[in-house]
């Protein structure tokens, strides 16, 4: 853990160099961004095939009545909105704003006299999912608010939160953290749309009410999630093992927990209160060291079970998409926040990854867990309803992969991702930068950008060096670059710049083999590749090697893939126990790998290794 926080804290200092203005968040001077290729491809799927044809009457029922007692379909309308209004700021689109609008408005129309939103009756309000619900409520009525300018939607929202304070907090004589489950932390995620009523309001009561939350979090019946972080205590060791699993003890509970941080750092956004801060990265550490996969993500059960060192083993209800889909806003508001590039690294792999697996390839299923190895399955439902809440989240967070591709203030631009795509940035008041990127990455290595203005300008543009590309090559306008290029920060190219420059950026895709627990996966950059058995070149859990040429593996790539998969090579194996002559096996992308969801066919990641006694022992022997 120290090791690692280490590096994570030197990346920040260099990234710092090169993009100082991070925790100064304003207005993004991102104008406008269109993605191309297979992002911009699946990103139109999500928002078309789901957030669209979302059935708006089946969410809006829950609010018609308060008859719940425990469930969370109070979840649903709020994650929604907020997903179609991220999709709605990217694409502009009229009819989804008039069905935001009628949604708003559903929510709106069921408030009830004292400001009460929700489906749960007096006597059971606070209660399991209530104010979960509530947070999701109050998220969607300010979304809607902040691209409808209806005042009756902020005011709406003000009724809900002075409702909660005559339940909770201050002459109450109940503490939120002893409300709902998981050791109250649901329940205390409202600070962060709280703090966004703040920004809106200005009334103290709000910051108050948001300061008074997270002092309950360190209370004796609360999740202690600063003091525990600051300790470094692991993610999945804070409390003892729960039973039951879904209830009130379980302080490992993946979703909320991110979800309780990044109210903290939304409070930290205002207060600079750097515990908040701190206590947040130190979580993050304990996440990358403890729980993320090879894909990008982690968690079994909905929480951290310390999986990054079980993921070898088949294991039930494995990485939850509304987990990394939480995870992917997690890293990107800790990058927003310190400049620490290695963030972006973890949320490349995760997107290319965990993020794009869940979503069929056709835009028309949504899967509730991606375990690496198995099936896909289609989430069946939740509450008696159609959908779950992994929906919400996924769709959200597909909608906010724009505006993660470049951050930009003071003249400074960084560039997160790399995605073929056309951008309209602010330099300035007066000026503005239309910066394409042509690129295929990552099936192709190079990423080429051109740079567009009207005259020329003074400004940086600094690219992310991936932690993972052991061989980097920038050129301007032909030229070869000759400053040190660090891997895991950011590379500013600080000139004055013309209409017309270009810049080409050439990263390393060479195959490289993770070994872990006497089995092996292969990754080629953000991207991990899996055996699925629609090849029918033998038993995807049959025991291999890979034959590697100076540590890595030379992969041919399949001219002949059919549309449903993205990535397809060959690698050269050596199969079973007996056989010691590779032979050419065929990978695809994880995200893509059995594709039809039919239950017959399988795919893994992490292939058994044969054990060779002939060769020279390693310490990967055993």
């Amino acid at each position: 853990m120290k090791n690692l926080l280490c590096k994570l804290y030197l990346a920040v200092i260099l990234s710092i160099i090169a993009f100082s203005s991070w925790a100064q968040l304003g207005i993004s001077p991102v104008k406008s961004i269109k993605l191309a290729g297979y992002i911009g491809k699946r990103v139109d799927q999500c928002i078309e095939l789901q957030t669209k044809t979302q059935d708006l009457e089946e969410l809006i029922a829950p609010f018609t009545k308060q008859n719940e007692t425990k469930l969370w379909q109070s979840e649903f309308l709020g994650k929604w909105i907020v997903a179609a209004v991220t999709s709605y700021r990217y694409t502009n689109d009229p009819v989804l704003f008039k069905k935001i609008q009628y949604a708003a408005d559903g929510l709106m129309k069921n408030q009830l006299p004292n400001g009460y939103i929700g489906n749960y009756p007096p006597e059971t309000q606070l209660q399991g999912w209530d104010v979960w619900g509530r947070k999701a409520t109050l998220y969607g009525l300010l979304a809607y608010y902040d691209i409808s300018g209806d005042k009756n939607a902020l005011h709406s929202s003000q009724r809900l939160i002075d409702h909660l304070l005559t339940q909770v907090g201050a002459g109450t004589g109940i503490d939120i953290v002893n409300t709902g489950n998981f050791l109250g932390m649901p329940s205390i995620t409202i600070v962060e749309p709280v703090i966004l009523l703040y920004n809106r309001t200005k009334e103290q009561r709000y910051l108050d009410f948001a300061n008074s939350i997270m002092r309950s979090v360190e209370t004796a019946d609360g999740p202690q999630l600063i003091s525990k972080a600051i300790k470094g205590v692991p993610v999945s060791k804070r409390f003892p093992f729960a039973k039951p699993w879904y209830g009130r003890n379980n302080g490992s509970k993946a979703y909320e927990m991110m979800e309780c941080y990044l109210s903290m750092l939304e409070l930290y956004k205002i207060t600079n209160n750097s515990v908040y801060l701190y206590a947040a990265e130190r979580t993050a550490a304990s996440i990358i060291e403890d729980e993320i996969t090879v894909v990008g993500t982690g968690g079994a059960g909905e929480s951290w079970v310390g999986g990054k060192k079980k993921q070898t083993i088949p294991t039930f209800s494995m990485m939850e998409s509304c987990d990394a889909s939480t995870l992917v806003r997690f890293f990107y508001r800790l990058l927003q926040l310190t400049g620490n590039s290695i963030y972006a690294d973890l949320f490349e792999r995760n997107i290319y990854n965990a993020l794009m697996a869940p979503l069929k390839q056709d835009g028309t299923q949504i899967a509730q867990y991606t375990p690496i190895e198995g099936c896909r399955h289609k989430a069946t439902g939740q509450c008696n309803m159609s959908l779950t809440c992994c929906w919400g989240s996924l769709q959200r967070t597909y909608a906010m992969l724009p505006e993660l591709v470049y951050q930009a203030t003071d003249g400074k631009i960084n560039v997160n991702l790399y995605i073929a795509s056309k951008a309209t940035i602010a330099l300035n008041k007066k000026q503005t930068l239309f910066i394409e990127q042509k690129t295929e990455y990552p099936v192709t290595d190079k990423v080429e950008f051109e740079i567009g203005l009207e005259k020329e300008a003074n400004f940086s543009l600094a690219l992310r060096i991936p932690a993972w590309s052991e061989k980097v090559s920038i050129k301007v306008n032909g030229q070869e670059v000759t400053n040190t290029i660090i891997r895991g920060a950011y590379y500013p190219i600080t000139r004055k710049w013309e209409n017309g420059d270009k810049i080409t950026l050439t990263l390393d895709l060479r195959a490289k083999v993770n070994e872990m627990n006497d089995h092996q996966a292969i990754v080629r950059g953000p991207v991990v590749l899996a055996r699925d058995s629609r090849f029918n070149d033998g038993d995807v859990d049959e025991a291999c090697y890979f034959v590697q040429k100076d540590g890595y593996v030379e992969l041919k790539p399949d001219s002949d893939k059919p549309d449903d998969i993205w990535m397809e090579y060959t690698a050269p194996l050596v199969l079973g126990t007996f056989n010691n002559q590779p032979e050419p096996v065929h990978f695809c992308d994880y995200a893509s790998a059995c594709e039809k969801w039919d239950s017959p066919e399988r795919y893994r990641v992490w292939l058994q290794k044969s054990l060779n006694v002939m060769a020279e022992p390693t310490e990967n022997s055993y």
